[in-house]
């Protein structure tokens, strides 16, 4: 009996087993989980921030904030789509390139404008919300690098559930391992046992992330422009480093892990944590802000 547990115990986890199903079946539609990771998280960011302006020493107003959920929105999915197109496809890869490459007999042909084959760079989509945000600052004359700490606070939560996604989907899925929770996907054509990454990810990029909402709440880091989003962006930059090990990188851009021991989300990474460190160091040797003028504690 003992060698027959010992046995089973030493057996991968059947993702399969685990009840788990892509979408809510509402009859007429399947609402995805994915799907609703993003709305929930959309919502919620929207509702947060909406919160969070009125608290005393708010950058915006409600007017602002709706134009930030707008572009925003755009942001990532512009940015998320030409990121990938340019961080993942086209020249050494061996993937063709989005801007140049056409699916006959589709009825969207461009691979560009694919969303659905291929995917989002999430570098790519940080970008496209930085320039969003700049532009909303610059049409209204409001302090851009506060108005990142307040839209920081709030991508945590985004992130969690979509990771939580993820693993309920059964993708994106990490390398073979033979740790005792590892899992078999029913998509792995290899069917090897392999990490759950993305609920690595969804505690690195996502619970940890959300310690930023109490940060804002309960001290007076707000009061430290650029303090808050510096800190997310090192937290972010970490957590993709860390968890690009564990990760099974796209079969096309093996070649860059074997040629210089890190994957291209790692190396993208890179500079997000040193931005980060710079201004965690900019906020940190400015007098902090305060009410009526006066200097805020520490």
């Amino acid at each position: 009996m003992l060698s027959l547990l010992a046995d089973a115990a030493s057996q991968p986890i059947q993702w399969s087993e685990l009840g788990l199903r892509p979408g809510i079946d509402l009859g007429f539609f399947t609402l995805r989980y994915y799907s609703l990771a993003y709305i929930l998280g959309l919502v919620f960011a929207y509702w947060h921030l909406s919160k969070m302006i009125k608290a005393p020493g708010a950058p915006m107003a409600q007017n602002h904030v709706e134009d930030l959920f707008f572009y925003c929105t755009l942001g990532v999915i512009l940015g998320g789509r030409l990121g990938y197109a340019a961080f993942y496809t086209g020249g050494d890869s061996g993937k063709p390139s989005l801007f140049t490459n056409f699916t006959e007999g589709q009825t969207v042909s461009w691979d560009l404008l694919r969303l659905w084959d291929g995917g989002m760079s999430f570098h790519g989509g940080l970008i496209g919300v930085v320039v969003a945000i700049l532009f909303v600052a610059w049409r209204n004359g409001l302090n851009w690098l506060r108005i990142c700490d307040y839209i920081a606070v709030n991508v945590g939560v985004g992130m969690l559930l979509g990771r939580l996604a993820n693993f309920v989907n059964g993708e994106l899925y990490g390398r073979a391992t033979d740790v005792s929770w590892a899992m078999v996907f029913p998509s792995d054509p290899d069917q090897l046992a392999r990490h759950p990454s993305q609920l690595y990810q969804a505690g690195l990029e996502g619970l940890m992330l959300v310690l930023l909402i109490p940060l804002f709440w309960k001290t007076r880091a707000r009061w430290r422009p650029g303090l808050l989003v510096g800190l997310f962006t090192i937290g972010m930059g970490t957590a993709r480093f860390v968890n690009e090990f564990f990760r099974e990188p796209d079969a096309h851009l093996a070649y860059v892990v074997a040629e210089t021991g890190l994957s291209r989300g790692q190396w993208l990474s890179i500079p997000l944590i040193l931005v980060g460190l710079a201004v965690v160091v900019y906020a940190l040797t400015r007098k902090p802000m305060g009410s009526a003028g006066k200097a805020a504690a520490a």
